[in-house]
């Protein structure tokens, strides 16, 4: 098993948490950006800038028993249909049940922008969501190890 990170828009304090607890549990921790983003990490890979690119590393890496950390709902149903855990930056799992629900969301989310609504932006990350996902991440990580 490995631990997956989409590192291009993700959290400092989910990357850091998710560097230590790899460390701590022995799994060896992979990231994956864009050349826009600079990732302290044994193994980092970089990335081209072209739409997509990170996701198509992180498929290409994912392997079935993978642990993988994406905010991406399109990246999260693929490395599911692939056998991979996804957890979302807030510490939500996501399972093959909800991950529709959450791109029917977004899909209509888009459609209203594209109509010219306007949505509301990300809230501004907190310490509850930095300890919710380490406790997350360290459950998947322990039972990993059994």
């Amino acid at each position: 098993m490995k631990l997956l990170i989409d590192a291009d828009a993700c959290p400092r304090e989910v990357l850091r948490t998710s560097l230590e607890l790899g460390r701590r549990f022995q799994v060896p921790v992979w990231t994956v950006a864009s050349f826009n983003h600079v990732i302290a990490s044994d193994r980092h890979v970089v990335v081209g800038g072209a739409a997509q690119e990170t996701d198509i590393k992180v498929m290409n890496l994912a392997e079935p028993g993978d642990v993988a950390v994406t905010q991406d709902f399109g990246l999260a149903a693929m490395l599911i249909g692939k056998g991979v855990r996804c957890l979302g930056p807030s510490g939500r799992l996501y399972d093959a049940e909800r991950i529709d629900l959450l791109l029917e969301e977004r899909e209509l989310k888009a459609r209203f922008r594209r109509g010219g609504g306007r949505t509301k932006g990300p809230k501004k990350r907190t310490a509850e969501e930095d300890r919710r996902f380490a406790g997350a991440l360290e459950t998947l990580l322990r039972e990993w190890n059994g």
